[in-house]
């Protein structure tokens, strides 16, 4: 007998993995209904609980990374215009202290 294999999507695995753990709906039922071993059933669900501390990292640390990486960038382009600032104010300078020099006679 061959017999092809099957394929469920992440959304089949899913609903199935909801209605055991929220409904409450028995292994045993949803392997008859699926005709797949009860195992496959309890594979799903011990891969939705492995995983479950990561979904919730990322929620939280995607949106806390976006707002670190904007605060970060905000931070940097106020360095840069202090800095550019900064630079004019030394150019400035630097031209006063040349003329001084030329008018003393230094240069």
């Amino acid at each position: 007998m061959n017999r092809s294999r099957r394929h469920f999507s992440a959304e089949q695995k899913a609903d199935v993995v909801r209605r055991h753990v929220a409904d409450k709906v028995p292994v045993s039922n949803l392997a008859d209904e699926l005709q797949v071993q009860p195992t496959l059933i309890h594979l799903w669900v011990r891969h939705v609980l492995d995983h479950a501390a990561a979904s919730f990292e990322s929620v939280k640390g995607g949106a806390g990374k976006r707002r670190v990486e904007d605060a970060k960038e905000q931070r940097i382009t106020q360095l840069e215009a202090k800095l550019a600032k900064k630079n004019e104010v030394v150019a400035e300078l630097m031209e006063a202290h040349v003329q001084l020099k030329k008018e003393l006679g230094e240069l």
